[in-house]
């Protein structure tokens, strides 16, 4: 395989993680995670194992909330079997529905992190091996208060 195309598949990887994360199909998660993935929880507490982190993954993300996930700026450095990629990750969080008169939900909270991955290359591909990042900014609608 060629470094080209390693970088298209790890590319797709963090592509379709995000996918997932949008669409809440976290059990999914197993076909790009490794077993040994390791992460961190809102408070910074490690977090180990592909089945740790998908539970992780599935509390933070509430029923009736929506979730788009933007990522650019995508860096990879491939070593072998074992990449480091880096992107920023622009995160939208909305309810599930749209207020009334409005055409679609509104966001309520936006967050931007560059997030730095993790990869290894398995028998069936590329896989996440870590996640880490720090927030750069956040944007957070406030609710508007109910009429008296």
């Amino acid at each position: 395989m060629s470094l080209t195309d390693d970088r298209a598949d790890l590319t797709q990887l963090i592509y379709r993680f995000c996918t997932l994360m949008d669409e809440g199909r976290f059990e999914d998660l197993r076909s790009v995670f490794a077993e040994e993935v390791a992460s961190k929880d809102p408070s910074g507490a490690p977090v180990r194992g592909r089945d740790a982190v998908i539970a992780g993954a599935a509390a933070a993300h509430s029923p009736g909330e929506r979730s788009q996930h933007l990522v650019h700026n995508v860096l990879i450095d491939v070593d072998g079997d074992r990449a480091d990629v880096t992107a920023s990750v622009v995160v939208i969080l909305s309810d599930d529905t749209a207020p009334e008169g409005a055409i679609a939900p509104e966001p309520k909270l936006t967050i931007s992190s560059r997030l730095r991955y993790g990869a290894v290359r398995a028998p069936e591909g590329w896989r996440v091996s870590s996640i880490d990042g720090d927030l750069v900014w956040a944007s957070h609608k406030q609710p508007e208060a109910a009429p008296a």
